[in-house]
Parts: structure tokens; C-alpha cells; sequence
């Protein structure tokens, strides 16, 4: 009898040995996600896009994963929480973890600065990823570059984008397109998130693009004095002394400084002085830069597109292409092609002579506006492109796509 209980006792222990050792293992079909630290085997993607995270937290009560509309978590036999999601839509997402209400990083991937922090993110398989995958093509180089700003007082860093052959062809001269990144985000957002220099360089192998350099500042710019709070993460992260929240109705607080923008304005003058005193003068300086404005373009995403709006149609003697991914100057109602932007379109036959591209690039899923401006400009006679990324909202998938059909009408 007593050999019979420690043979069942074994088993039994085998048994639960069996299972933890599976769930420990994920799905043969669940791929790691291609952001996940080196080994990791969560999260994982599933074929039809489901997505399947673990979190070591074993002292935890709640544990949700904030994707989305987020998903709760389960901890299982082996003590470690797990989920799978829902089917998600193509293309890169920052996602965080709530562990009893503390908002984290996930250990289990690298992170990426968005929303005013850093994040962890997925990568979640793209059909159309062809034009963004490392190819054996020539290569161009990401250069960091520090300068230092008068307008605002400080030293900053950009990010500069120089084609295959740069070093070695040292007589060719190149344009230059300005890339601004969104709220939330850095210098860096369109080289980790965008993958801008692999996509230029696959554009240029296919002689789908010209050559060019691209500068990626960062769209945080105050003179001393001004506040630069609109940039900063939201919530106590950023605040030495907590607020409590507003009311529901109630306003954001204070309003922010003179010339700096709210929720209804993203056009921040500070960096438009900057980038016109200091920052171009710089890369025209440092880098063999193609003079005149026939071969400067200016675009970005959000409120860099905003910004992107709000800087070159108030300098067109300065830029002749200008693009607006998922952020431009209209669209919101209120558009009067005699009266908007101080009215550089009331002219349509002038503005078209000045601007070679407007571009007006948007996610399916993020409403009309940007169509709807992109038709009340086409009905005032100015000449723009409108390009809509099937499938995708608020996203860097947008956004990639919008910089793949951009670049190649450039500097033409």
C-alpha cells in the first residue's frame, strides 16, 4: 500500500511537472515578436494576429496587459499571468502593463519612447512589409548630430539620415527633407518606430526616390522662460506636486504659455524660429546640402504634421514640399482657402507655381478630415495629393506608409 502511494505521488508529480513545462512553452504556431529581448518567447503572435503576453509577477492580485482595450491577465499553475488577445491590426503598437494598478514596461521587450515615456511594444506582422525589411542593398547611415540652439538656449541633438554613397561621392550635393515625429515622441520615433532609413534605402535601390539627406529634430522647442509642459508625459509622471484630475468637462488647467499651443493648437513658434535660425544653417554647415528651396521639403506625423503646416506655408521662399501624415492644418471645420494660414491659399494659381507637392496622408480608420480638407483644397484649386493607408488608425504603420508614397515625388 505504502509503495502504491508513492508511485501515485509521483505520477501525480510528473504530472503537474507535464503541464507547467507546457505552458511554459508557447504555441508552435505563436511567433516571438520581433521586438522581444533576445530569447524571450513572450509575447508571441499567432497567425491570425492574436497576441499572447506573460508577466512574471507573483506576488501580484491584478495584472492587465494595456493594448487596446486592454485585456486582464490569468496566472496560471506555473505562478505567471498570461493572456491572449484578441486579432490585432497589423503594424507596430506601444502596449504597458498595469501590476496592481502600477503602470510598467514589459522586461520582456525593448522599449520605445512614446506618449511622453517609454514603452514596451509588438510588431505584429504586415502583409506589405516588403518595402520596411533589410535588404542586401547599399546602405545609407543614421548620424547624431548635437548642435547648439540661440533661440532656446540649449544644446540638442538631431538624428540625419545621409543616402548609400554619401561619404564616398564628396562632390554630389543632396536635398534635404525635415521629418518631425508626433506628440509624445522623440527625435528618434521616425528611426526606431519609422524605420526611415531602411525604407529610403530600399526606395533608392529601386530608383523609386532620389537620394537625399533627412533631418529628425525634436519637436520640443522653448525659448528660456516658456514652458514646454505640452510635451511632457500626462499625469504625475511630470508633476513634482500631483494635481488631482480634473472633473469630467472640466478643462486640462491652466492654459498653457503664450505661443506654445494647446489641444486646439500644435504649431509651436519656438521651433519654427529655431529650425530657421538655428537648425538649418547648421546641417547646411555640417552636411553637403543642395541649396535653395527647390530642394528643402518639410513633412511629419501628427503634430509634427501640424507643425510641418504651421512652419513651411508661413516660409514657402524657404520650402517647396510639404506633407502632413495624420496631422496637417485643416479638416477640423472652419477652412477658408481666403482666410486659413493667413491666407497663403487665397491664391491658387501662386500656390500651386510655389508648392511642387502638398501631401495629405491618413489611416482609414481615423475619420474624413483629412479627406474632406484634401477636397475643400482640390475645390479652391489647390493642387494636392491625398493618400489613405488601408486599414489603420493613429498608427506608425500609417506612417510608414505615408513616407513610402511621399518621398518618391520629391525633389522631381
Amino acid at each position: 500500500m505504502k509503495q502504491k502511494s508513492v508511485a501515485a505521488l509521483v505520477a501525480l508529480a510528473c504530472l503537474f511537472a507535464g503541464r507547467t513545462s507546457a505552458l511554459e512553452q508557447p504555441p508552435a504556431d505563436c511567433t516571438p515578436n520581433a521586438l522581444n529581448i533576445p530569447g524571450a518567447p513572450y509575447p508571441c503572435i499567432f497567425p491570425d494576429k492574436r497576441v499572447t503576453f506573460r508577466v512574471s509577477a507573483p506576488d501580484a492580485q491584478k495584472v492587465r496587459v494595456r493594448l487596446g482595450q486592454g485585456f486582464d491577465m490569468s496566472k496560471g499553475p506555473d505562478g505567471l499571468w498570461y493572456v491572449t488577445t484578441t486579432p490585432q491590426v497589423e503594424g507596430f503598437h506601444y502596449y504597458t502593463l498595469s501590476i496592481d494598478g502600477a503602470v510598467v514596461a514589459d522586461p520582456a521587450t525593448r522599449t520605445f519612447f512614446g506618449s511622453g515615456f517609454y514603452n514596451s511594444a509588438i510588431e505584429v506582422p504586415d502583409a506589405d512589409a516588403d518595402y520596411y525589411t533589410l535588404k542586401d542593398v547599399p546602405r545609407g547611415q543614421i548620424r547624431q548630430q548635437w548642435y547648439h540652439s540661440n533661440v532656446t538656449g540649449a544644446w540638442r541633438r538631431a538624428y540625419v539620415y545621409t543616402p548609400p554613397g554619401y561619404d564616398a561621392n564628396t562632390k554630389t550635393r543632396y536635398p534635404v527633407l525635415y521629418l518631425l515625429h508626433g506628440w509624445g515622441e522623440n527625435e528618434l520615433g521616425w528611426f526606431t518606430q519609422g524605420h526611415v532609413d531602411v525604407i529610403m534605402d530600399n526606395l533608392i535601390a529601386e530608383k523609386k526616390a532620389k537620394p537625399m539627406i533627412i533631418v529628425m529634430d525634436n519637436l520640443n522647442a522653448a525659448k528660456p522662460g516658456e514652458s514646454a509642459a505640452i510635451y511632457f508625459a500626462r499625469g504625475s509622471l511630470t508633476q513634482a506636486v500631483v494635481e488631482p484630475a480634473p472633473a469630467p468637462g472640466a478643462g486640462r488647467g491652466a492654459a498653457p504659455a503664450p505661443g506654445r499651443g494647446g489641444r486646439g493648437s500644435m504649431v509651436n513658434s519656438a521651433f519654427t524660429d529655431m529650425m530657421l535660425t538655428d537648425l538649418i544653417p547648421m546641417v547646411e554647415k555640417t552636411f553637403r546640402v543642395a541649396p535653395g528651396r527647390d530642394n528643402r521639403a518639410m513633412a511629419g506625423l501628427s503634430m509634427g504634421g501640424a507643425q510641418t503646416f504651421g512652419t513651411a506655408l508661413a516660409n514657402l521662399d524657404k520650402f517647396a514640399y510639404v506633407g502632413g501624415f495624420s496631422g496637417s492644418s485643416g479638416g477640423r471645420g472652419g477652412f477658408d482657402p481666403k482666410t486659413s494660414n493667413n491666407g497663403v491659399f487665397a491664391d491658387a494659381a501662386a500656390f500651386n507655381k510655389q508648392v511642387k507637392v502638398l501631401f495629405l496622408g491618413i489611416g482609414s480608420a481615423e475619420g474624413a478630415g483629412t479627406k474632406t480638407f484634401s477636397e475643400q483644397l482640390t475645390q479652391a484649386g489647390i493642387k494636392n495629393i491625398y493618400y489613405e493607408s488601408p486599414g489603420t488608425a493613429h498608427e506608425w504603420l500609417t506612417w510608414r506608409r505615408c513616407l513610402k508614397e511621399f518621398a518618391p515625388r520629391l525633389f522631381r
